[in-house]
């Protein structure tokens, strides 16, 4: 019994936070598909900024299912990293030049108000999970 559950990559919190990433995937990626098919001309940038937010958590969803192996929890790090400095400067050149970033534009337009703040609170979470996560595979080789 106690194999199986070590040889689970993600328990608990995790499962959570890697399911929410999963949708921010889904979410993000339907958006800019609609986005950039539709209405590109409006707003170019933005659109593909969108698309660049999906392609984020994608890869954190799959580094978080995958990160019990050191690289993979390496790139979870930089794709959790990653998506916090994109919404902190997405959100604040969304909300200090809205006429370049339109606020409703790109899933961190805002901080990621149209997804209920959700894009700025999700990689708090994830570093604090990853940081718990590397303490505990710490405590147990000890």
């Amino acid at each position: 019994m106690s194999d199986i559950r070590s040889s689970r990559r993600v328990t608990g919190i995790g499962t959570v936070l890697t399911f929410v990433y999963g949708v921010m995937a889904l979410a993000a990626s339907g958006r800019s598909f609609v986005q950039i098919v539709g209405r590109f001309g409006e707003a170019p940038l933005p659109y593909l900024l969108s698309a660049a937010a999906a392609v984020v958590y994608v890869i954190a969803t799959i580094a978080l299912l995958l990160s019990a192996s050191r690289a993979w929890y390496r790139i979870a790090w930089i794709a959790v990293l990653f998506e916090l400095v994109g919404v902190l400067v997405i959100g604040t050149l969304s909300w200090a030049v809205p006429e370049v970033f339109h606020a409703d534009a790109t899933v961190w337009s805002l901080y990621g108000n149209g997804y209920v703040w959700i894009p700025l609170v999700l990689p708090l979470v994830g570093i604090w999970y990853l940081a718990t996560k590397r303490e505990r595979a710490r405590k147990d080789t000890a």
